[in-house]
């Protein structure tokens, strides 16, 4: 998510730019009430950390998982509400002013927690898993209708207001992967890096309470995830007809811009099984791209979604 224009920390915070111009308090996360709810043994969690700011969550929580893998089992969870150097796709930064955002990560261990290794196909659905559980949470707590853009965004009225990145973890015998997850959540329009972006609070949420939409989101998550692992990780069980149901990709005109300045252009037809987006091109002929082979993917009239 690189956004040269992105607003700095102190840059005005004045009330402006939202709808009626206004923007709501920006409360810090409450991590003692998050604690309580979400970690085990009364909550769904290994462990959470929420910290008062960082760089990035996913470089943080991979680098930590990878120095001590004991202390960082499946289900362990990383957050903050101000991240300085977060990382999208392709190496894009993107920076919000403190508190007006979330970010969190999320190490999913499976075969640890398990005792059973997954299928390589299953940790592709990783990052899908995770946006379809921030777009079914962001309807119900704060009233949004949020949809999904291949391969890794979550939109609303067709713009994105949060991003999904998910990386391999080296941390000890069983398999790693690092889910992280940026959300806009009291951005103004003013403070937008983009106009392709969108947030909470522009869209008219219920809440932009950041403790209610972090503690719904992983709630969300782990119970998705769950259900994933105990099908041993195949998403024809279930999880691949929810995220195809939320994804507005599918049955539209695209446009992938592939490594290379090669083209691919047609209609988005399926999901793979590991999470690929078959394109069936105008000659009748499907092919799959795998969000590492595509620098930009847009719908082919040159909208966002």
């Amino acid at each position: 998510m690189t956004h040269s224009d992105a607003t700095h920390p102190e840059q005005d915070q004045s009330p402006r730019g939202g709808p009626g111009g206004d923007r709501p308090e920006r409360a810090p996360l409450d991590r003692e009430a998050l604690r309580r709810a979400l970690v085990a043994p009364a909550g769904p969690l290994a462990r959470l950390d929420v910290v008062e700011s960082t760089g990035s969550t996913n470089t943080d929580a991979a680098a930590a998982a990878s120095a001590d893998p004991s202390a960082w089992p499946d289900l362990s969870v990383l957050a903050t509400d101000f991240q300085s150097a977060g990382r999208g796709r392709l190496e894009r930064v993107w920076q919000a002013p403190p508190r007006s955002s979330l970010a969190v990560s999320i190490l999913f261990r499976p075969a640890a927690a398990d005792a059973r290794a997954l299928p390589a196909a299953a940790y592709g659905w990783l990052s899908m898993l995770c946006a379809l559980a921030l777009a079914e949470s962001l309807e119900e707590t704060a009233g949004i209708r949020a949809t999904l853009k291949w391969p890794n965004d979550v939109l609303a009225g067709g713009r994105k207001v949060a991003g999904v990145l998910a990386q391999l973890v080296p941390a000890g015998d069983a398999p790693a992967v690092v889910v992280g997850s940026g959300v806009n959540v009291s951005l103004g329009r003013d403070e937008l890096p983009v106009p392709t972006a969108t947030s909470l609070l522009v869209e008219g949420a219920s809440t932009t309470d950041t403790t209610r939409l972090l503690e719904a989101y992983l709630r969300a998550a782990a119970r998705i995830y769950r259900d994933f692992v105990a099908d041993g990780g195949d998403a024809e069980a279930g999880l691949r007809d929810r995220v195809a149901a939320r994804m507005s990709t599918l049955g539209a005109p695209v446009r992938a811009e592939l490594p290379g300045g090669a083209v691919l252009e047609g209609t988005a037809v399926a999901l793979g099984a590991d999470g690929a987006l078959a394109i069936r091109a105008a000659d009748g002929t499907v092919t799959e791209v795998r969000a590492g082979d595509v620098a930009h993917l847009r719908r082919a009239d040159g909208t966002y979604a």
